[in-house]
C-alpha cells in the first residue's frame, strides 16, 4: 500500500503557498490578491453583521444588515468594482491554490450580483425557510459572556423592526412586479410565522440568554437591569415585527402570491433558471439536458430496486412495496427519543468506519439533536447545521415532527449524507483549513457539498451499514429521490409540470412518504434550481473515482482518493476535476 507520508505528500504539494521560488511579479501579484480578498471579507462582514457573528467577529454584533435600496446599490456597486479589480490580478502569475482562490471570490461576486439584477431580494422567502427563521440562530451564535455582549443583543434586538419593515417593503415590490412565491407553497406559511408570536415575552426563543443572566458572574443589579431590558426588547421590538410580518402574510402576500408554480414565468425567468442551474451545479449544463440525466438515473434506480425486491420474495410490484413501506408501522419509531437514538446509534456505528475511507478527519465533533419545533413542520427530514463558534460542535438535525413519515429504513442513507462523512466531515475538514482565505474555507458551493453528501450515502454501502435490503432500498429510494429531482424540478420551472404531477412521479418512484414529498416538492418550487446540484455532483465524483481507479489499476488507494477530493475544500466541480486528475499523476508519479 502506497506509504501515508507519500501520499500526504502527493495531496498536499499543490497546496503550500510559497514552495516555489517566486520572481518579484508574481510575489507581487500573490500579495496583491491575498490584500484584495481580505479587504472583500471584511468589507462582507461590515454589511452582513450576522455574517460576521457567525464567523466570530463581533464587531457588528450590535446591528442588522440594512437592506434600503440605497445600501443595496452601494453593495451592487461595491461589488462591480471588486469584481474588476479581481479581473485585473494576473492568473498566470498565480499558484494554483491562489488561482483557486481567486476563481472563488469571482464566482460569489458574480452571484451576488446576478441576485441583486434577477431582485432576489423581492423574495426573501422560500416554503421553509427566511429571514425570519435565520434570525432564530442568533441567541445560539452571539456571545453572552460580558455585559456588553448582552448590551449588543440589545441593539440588535431593537434592530427588528426596521429590518422586518425593509424585508416587507421588498416583498410588496415582489408583489407589484410579479416576482412573489406561488400560493400552493404557502400553505400553513402563516403557522410557522406564528409560532415566533408568543403571550408571554419569557417564553420566547430570542429571551433564552437572559434566561442565562442568574447564572453568570454580573452583580444582581446588572443582572436585574439586563433581565428587565431583554423583556422590554421582545415586548416593544421583536413580537410586534413578527406580528407585522404575520399581518402582512396573511391579509396582503398570500392572498397575491402567484398561481403558477413555474420560474420561467417570471420576468427574465428562464433566463434566471437557468443562471441558478449554472450556480448550483457549477456547471453550464443546458436544463434540457439535466432533464433527460434524471430521467436515465430513474429508470437504472428503479432496476436496481427491484433486484432488491427479487430477494425478498415480496408479493407485489415496486409500487405495491413502496405503498407497503409507507403503511406499516414496523418501519416507524413510536417516538421521537426513539427516532433520536437510532439516529445517534446508527451515527456512531458509521464512526467507527472511517479509518477504512479517510487518512486525514476533522477536530470538530458532531451531536444529534432534533429539528426545532417552530420549523419542524414543513422542514426538511434532517439536516446538518455547522457550528458558529469553535466552543461548539456541529449538529446533525433529525425532524422528530410526523414520526409516522420518517421511516427508519431511510435513517441510514439520512445519517451518512447529513453527519459523516457526509456534510459534517467534508464542511468541518474546510473550516480547519487555516492557511486558505476565508472565502475558501466558507464557500459552500452546493453541488460539491451536496454531491459529496449523496456520494457518501453511496459509500455507505461499501462499508456494510446497510444492515438488511430494507435499508438498501431505503438507500436507493433516496437515490431515486435525487435522481427524481432532476426531473421534477426542471420539469416543474421550465417544462409546464404541475405541481401535483411533480408529487405523483415522485410518489411513484421513491418510497418517501406523502408528507415528505409534498415539503419536498414545494421546497423545489419555492428554490429553483437548487435541488439539481446533489446527482450533478454525485456523478462527477463517482466519475472521477471511476478515472483515478482505471488509470491507477491496483494502486488506487481509496482513503488517498477521498482525501484529494475534500483536500481543496469545497470547489466548483470543474476545479474538482482538475484536482483529481493532479491526484492521479502526482500518485502514480511516486509509485
Amino acid at each position: 500500500m502506497y506509504k501515508r507520508s507519500l501520499i500526504l505528500a502527493a495531496l498536499m504539494l499543490s497546496l503550500c503557498f510559497g514552495q516555489a521560488a517566486f520572481g518579484a511579479s508574481e510575489a507581487s501579484q500573490s500579495r496583491k490578491l491575498s490584500a484584495l480578498l481580505e479587504q472583500i471579507w471584511q468589507y462582507q462582514l461590515s454589511v452582513d453583521p450576522i455574517k460576521a457573528t457567525r464567523y466570530q467577529n463581533n464587531r457588528y454584533n450590535d446591528k442588522l444588515k440594512d437592506l434600503s435600496p440605497e445600501a443595496l446599490k452601494a453593495n451592487e456597486q461595491r461589488n462591480q468594482q471588486f469584481l474588476t479589480r479581481l479581473k485585473e490580478i494576473d492568473d498566470s502569475e498565480l499558484n494554483h491554490q491562489q488561482q483557486i482562490n481567486k476563481l472563488m471570490q469571482m464566482r460569489e461576486l458574480e452571484n451576488d450580483i446576478d441576485l441583486y439584477h434577477y431582485k432576489a431580494h423581492y423574495m426573501p422567502i422560500t416554503s421553509e425557510s427566511g429571514f425570519y427563521s435565520s434570525l432564530a440562530f442568533l441567541p445560539a451564535s452571539a456571545p453572552f459572556k460580558t455585559e456588553q455582549d448582552y448590551r449588543n443583543y440589545l441593539a440588535r434586538l431593537a434592530e427588528f423592526p426596521r429590518y422586518f419593515d425593509q424585508q416587507i417593503a421588498w416583498m410588496k415590490k415582489g408583489i407589484a412586479t410579479g416576482r412573489v412565491q406561488p400560493k400552493a407553497v404557502l400553505a400553513g406559511f402563516d403557522d410557522t410565522i406564528k409560532k415566533f408570536i408568543t403571550n408571554d415575552v419569557h417564553d420566547s426563543q430570542f429571551f433564552a440568554p437572559f434566561k442565562r443572566l442568574a447564572d453568570s458572574s454580573f452583580s444582581p443589579s446588572v443582572q436585574a437591569s439586563l433581565y428587565t431590558q431583554g423583556e422590554l426588547a421582545i415586548n416593544q421590538s421583536v413580537l410586534p415585527a413578527y406580528q407585522r410580518f404575520y399581518d402582512f402574510l396573511v391579509g396582503e402576500y398570500i392572498p397575491n402570491a402567484k398561481q403558477d408554480i413555474a420560474a420561467s414565468t417570471w420576468q427574465n425567468g428562464a433566463e434566471f433558471y437557468q443562471n441558478r442551474s449554472n450556480y448550483y451545479t457549477s456547471t453550464t449544463l443546458d436544463v434540457a439536458d439535466i432533464h433527460q440525466t434524471g430521467l436515465q438515473e430513474v429508470k437504472r434506480i428503479r432496476s436496481e430496486m427491484q433486484s432488491v425486491l427479487d430477494t425478498l420474495n415480496f408479493d407485489g410490484d415496486i409500487n405495491q412495496f413502496i405503498q407497503h413501506l409507507r403503511t406499516s408501522p414496523e418501519f416507524y419509531a413510536a417516538s421521537a427519543d426513539e427516532l433520536l437514538m437510532r439516529a445517534s446509534y446508527i451515527a456512531k456505528r458509521i464512526d467507527a468506519k472511517l479509518p477504512q475511507l479517510f487518512y486525514t478527519l476533522p477536530r470538530i465533533p458532531y451531536g444529534v439533536a432534533p429539528v426545532p419545533d417552530n420549523i419542524a413542520p414543513k422542514y426538511t427530514t434532517g439536516r446538518y447545521i455547522a457550528p458558529t463558534r469553535d466552543d461548539q460542535p456541529g449538529y446533525y438535525w433529525v425532524n422528530t415532527y410526523a414520526l409516522d413519515k420518517r421511516p427508519l429504513y431511510a435513517l441510514p442513507a439520512l445519517t451518512l449524507h447529513e453527519a459523516v462523512p457526509g456534510h459534517h466531515l467534508q464542511i468541518s475538514l474546510a473550516s480547519e483549513m487555516q492557511d486558505l482565505p476565508p472565502v475558501r474555507r466558507y464557500t459552500y458551493i452546493s453541488a460539491f457539498g451536496e454531491g459529496w453528501g449523496l456520494y457518501s450515502e453511496f459509500l455507505g454501502k461499501e462499508v456494510g451499514i446497510y444492515a438488511t435490503p430494507y435499508e438498501e432500498f431505503g438507500r436507493l429510494s433516496y437515490e431515486m429521490w435525487r435522481a427524481c429531482r432532476l426531473v421534477v424540478d426542471t420539469g416543474m420551472h421550465m417544462q409546464g409540470w404541475s405541481r401535483q404531477k411533480a408529487i405523483d412521479y415522485m410518489l411513484e418512484n421513491t418510497a418517501l412518504s406523502e408528507h415528505n414529498v409534498t415539503t419536498e416538492v414545494d421546497r423545489y418550487i419555492s428554490w429553483p434550481a437548487q435541488a439539481l446540484s446533489y446527482k450533478v455532483g454525485e456523478l462527477t465524483i463517482k466519475r472521477l473515482r471511476k478515472k483515478a481507479e482505471t488509470a491507477l489499476g491496483d494502486k488506487f488507494d481509496l482513503r488517498a482518493f477521498h482525501d484529494a477530493v475534500l483536500a481543496y475544500g469545497s470547489v466548483p466541480l470543474s476545479v474538482l476535476e482538475q484536482n483529481i486528475d493532479t491526484f492521479i499523476a502526482q500518485f502514480a508519479e511516486n509509485q
